[in-house]
């Protein structure tokens, strides 16, 4: 998983549960002590944010657990996957698009950056130079053709190559 996306759920885990902890229980005490619950809204919307809090911290905590287990010795070396970075030619536009396939905490579409749970992302996953994807989008279906293909794995030689001359100098 990638580190920075590690920190961004763990500071949200933080931050809901110091809420979870501290904020909300003072809030519904404080409610409790105007009186009559059944009319009272303070005390019904801090019970709602309560579980609304109770839920969120859930999906967090799995969403960690399922980055977790991500392995990189499981993500192709030849064909398009997580992290692995894709120029294709879209038939439609009649023009080179590149795209980074990401998490979906990373995903902008406006940067290029692609969810592998997309439909855009879930058709280029597996793809390899030459192979054609069909993405079926609210716009209509859209042939991407594989250009280039740098994998993650690529892009970590890449890298060690050139920690490498560095340390040479």
């Amino acid at each position: 998983m990638p580190d920075h996306i590690k920190r961004q759920l763990l500071k949200e885990i933080a931050i809901l549960e110091h809420e979870l902890a501290h904020e909300l229980p003072a809030e519904i005490k404080k409610a409790v002590a105007m009186g009559d619950l059944s009319e009272n809204a303070e005390y019904h919307m801090a019970k709602q944010r309560q579980e609304f809090v109770n839920a969120r911290l859930g999906q967090l905590k799995r969403r960690m657990a399922e980055l977790s287990l991500v392995n990189l010795a499981n993500i192709p070396h030849d064909k398009a996957g997580f992290g692995s970075t894709v120029v294709v030619f879209d038939s439609i536009k009649e023009e080179e698009i590149e795209y980074r396939l990401v998490t979906s905490e990373e995903s902008d579409v406006n940067k290029g950056l692609i969810s592998t749970t997309s439909p855009i992302g879930r058709g280029l996953v597996g793809k390899r130079v030459g192979d054609v994807a069909t993405i079926v989008t609210p716009n209509g279906k859209r042939e991407l053709e594989v250009l280039k293909l740098t994998t993650i794995h690529d892009e970590a030689d890449e890298d060690e190559e050139v920690s490498e001359a560095g340390s040479a100098q």
